[in-house]
């Protein structure tokens, strides 16, 4: 009886000791700068709603959020960086929609997209706009249908690279409309948006937030959204579901951390996160982008990833699409 006493009690004092270091990693966290990791090039989308984020986070929690690209492998690099980082709150990312396609379309990731990352919280996401070279003359979903066609191969459309979520977008489209384009690939959206802007490349499908001032100059013409509903800023747009084609391909973005970082530290940032997302100056300039915001806590963001991926590795798969 003695002997289980002793152990009961050295039981429940490294409870004790556990829950208290815990506690004490909550009211010191953060006491120093937070590294805020994004998988693409700086002033694309992510960088911009991460530095919005960042920002109002840094101000509740007394500390600067560092936003730092780590770009290439359609954000295998920074995600890899992450899994590997010391699981203390100070290195974070913001995750994009490619954490739930690397799995399905890259022949190696040297990490689990579940078990190795503690989601925090989601931001929202930015449906993608179907834009057209103004010069071909379409003015809608059913004129692009006709003319790809009519051309039978000869249109082509642009992505920021292989396996990326315009590439597999329009290649679900054009699945479902049964036509046929041919696929130009980019290193990233600007050289894409330059060329589908100078005419090199006929129709692309992007992020509102790189695509309003072209659109607004009549340098591009949206043709549709490809979303369940129309955007704010482009009340005139057709969503593609209209179109007769449904289709909801949205860039989103979500916080996450490295497996292992304490509960007390996720708690305190999604706190924070929540807060953020919750002002409506935030809210606005997102809502400006194009971006619906839709927060979930850490849990819900850990069964939206999951439910993603089994999204994104059926599309593949019917897509039939296969990177190299």
């Amino acid at each position: 009886m003695k002997a289980r006493s002793i152990v009961a009690a050295c039981a429940a004092f490294t409870l004790a000791l556990g829950v208290a270091a815990d506690g004490r990693a909550q009211d010191s966290y953060p006491n120093k700068p937070v590294k805020l990791l994004i998988g693409f090039p700086p002033g694309g989308l992510l960088d911009t709603v991460s530095r919005i984020v960042g920002e109002r986070m840094a101000a509740l929690l007394g500390q600067p959020f560092i936003v730092e690209a780590r770009a290439g492998a359609g954000g295998l690099i920074a995600t890899g960086a992450l899994a590997k980082s010391a699981p203390d709150g100070y290195t974070l990312m913001m995750i994009n929609d490619n954490h739930a396609l690397n799995p399905y379309i890259l022949k190696e990731v040297p990490y689990d997209s579940v078990k190795d990352f503690a989601p925090i919280g989601f931001v929202g996401s930015t449906p993608l706009v179907f834009n057209a070279y103004p010069g071909l003359g379409l003015k809608s979903i059913k004129d692009l249908v006709e003319m790809a066609k009519a051309k039978n191969g000869g249109l082509t459309y642009g992505s920021v690279g292989p396996g990326s979520l315009p590439h597999l977008s329009t290649a679900l489209f054009a699945r479902a409309a049964g036509v046929s384009m041919t696929h130009v690939p980019y290193k990233g959206g600007a050289p894409a948006l330059t060329d589908l802007v100078g005419g090199h490349i006929n129709v692309m499908m992007t992020s509102l937030v790189v695509s309003k001032a072209h659109i607004e100059a009549g340098r591009l013409t949206p043709l549709a959204v490809a979303w369940n509903h129309r955007l704010g800023p482009l009340p005139n747009v057709p969503t593609t579901a209209e179109a007769g084609y449904p289709l909801d391909a949205a860039y989103w973005f979500g916080l996450m951390a490295p497996a292992g970082t304490p509960p007390a530290v996720i708690g305190k940032l999604e706190k924070a996160l929540a807060e953020t997302v919750a002002q409506a100056e935030v809210r606005k300039r997102l809502a400006d982008m194009g971006t619906l915001v839709t927060p979930m806590n850490a849990k819900e963001f850990g069964a939206f990833i999951q439910s993603e991926m089994a999204k994104w590795r059926d599309a593949v798969k019917s897509a039939n699409v296969k990177i190299e």
